[in-house]
C-alpha cells in the first residue's frame, strides 16, 4: 500500500543531510541493534532480571534505539531532497534567511527548512521555519532586498525584507 505524503508533512533535506541520516539509521539497524541484544543476552546471564541494572539499562537503551529508528525511518520516507542552494540565488529550503519586520530595525536569522537538520549537530543554535510555515511560504523564490507579506496566526498583515539569505551550512 502507498501512502500520500501531506505537503505539510514533508521534510525538506539536503543530500548531504539525507545522507547523513541515512547512514545513522543504517549503523543503528546494525551494529548498535547487535551491540545492544548482546548486552542484554549478557545481562540476562547474570540472574535475577528484577534486581539486574545492567540488564534494565540495556532495555531502555533498546527502547531508545527502537525509537530512533521508527523516527529516522519516517523523516526518510517524508523527504524531500534538494541540492544545496546556491549563494545569491532565490530563497529556497536550505537556506539561512536574515530578515527585517517593517518598522523595525532588529534583524532575525533563521535557517528556511527541517529542524531534523539541526538534529544532525546539536552545537548549531538557529530558530527553524519549516517552507510551509506561513512566514516560509512568503519567502519562498524571494531574493535579498524583496519584500513579502504574509498572515499572521492572529490575522494581521505582517510585511518583511529580505536582508540577507545564503546558503546553511551549520
Amino acid at each position: 500500500m502507498t501512502q500520500k505524503i501531506d505537503e505539510d508533512s514533508v521534510v525538506w533535506l539536503t543530500q548531504d543531510g539525507y545522507d547523513q541520516l541515512k547512514s545513522e539509521l543504517e549503523h543503528l539497524k546494525g551494529p548498535a541493534r547487535a551491540e545492544i541484544t548482546q548486552r542484554i543476552s549478557e545481562a540476562r546471564d547474570e540472574g535475577d532480571l528484577k534486581e539486574n541494572g545492567g540488564y534494565h539499562a540495556a532495555k531502555d537503551e533498546q527502547g531508545k534505539i527502537e525509537a530512533r529508528i521508527r523516527q529516522l525511518e519516517d523523516m526518510l520516507r517524508r523527504a524531500r531532497v534538494g541540492e544545496t542552494p546556491k549563494a545569491g540565488g532565490k530563497i529556497e529550503p536550505g537556506m539561512k534567511v536574515s530578515i527585517k519586520f517593517a518598522g523595525d530595525d532588529d534583524v532575525e536569522t533563521f535557517l528556511l527548512g527541517s529542524r531534523e537538520l539541526l538534529a544532525l549537530d546539536a552545537s548549531v543554535d538557529i530558530d527553524v521555519y519549516s517552507p510551509q510555515s506561513p512566514l516560509g511560504a512568503a519567502i519562498l523564490g524571494k531574493k535579498k532586498g524583496d519584500k513579502a507579506t504574509y498572515e499572521a496566526p492572529n490575522g494581521k498583515d505582517v510585511t518583511v525584507e529580505i536582508v540577507a539569505a545564503e546558503p546553511f551550512t551549520g
